[in-house]
């Protein structure tokens, strides 16, 4: 077995036989807490608000309104709902922050445009399943 090389009986008790085995497994354990560490920072840097995405937006469009932020169907995207007057719309913001993007997102597999979908969605009026309005894109 592997832990051969590192243990090694002496009488009821377990010995680590050298430094080195020591070292290795000190840094093994380092390196799996920095892992947890990193990803737990990674995760938080990239959560994205409705005030944070009306901060980055607001240069776009002045008036414009965050519905609702979340993840997108892309991963590395945000789907931001947004509204100006009347109309309602979705954006899409990478997870940099630093590319806005408007357009279709079209599942190339099932051939759906999962934002035609998501829009029918936020423009449903109560008992309407088929509301049309015109698409706000910022």
């Amino acid at each position: 077995m592997i832990w051969s090389i590192f243990w090694y009986k002496k009488g009821r008790n377990m010995i680590i036989r050298n430094k080195t085995a020591i070292a290795a497994i000190v840094l093994m354990f380092i390196l799996s807490v920095a892992g947890y560490s990193f990803a737990g920072e990674k995760a938080e840097e990239a959560a994205l608000g409705k005030d944070e995405a009306a901060v980055l937006l607001k240069d776009l469009a002045p008036d414009l309104k965050i519905l609702e932020v979340r993840p997108s169907p892309v991963k590395e995207l945000w789907e931001i709902a947004v509204q100006s007057g009347e109309r309602k719309g979705l954006l899409y913001l990478d997870s940099s922050k630093k590319y806005f993007i408007q357009g279709a997102i079209v599942d190339l597999k099932t051939k759906a445009n999962l934002t035609q979908d998501r829009m029918s969605e936020l423009n449903k009026v109560d008992g309407d399943d088929t509301a049309r309005r015109r698409p706000c894109y910022g």
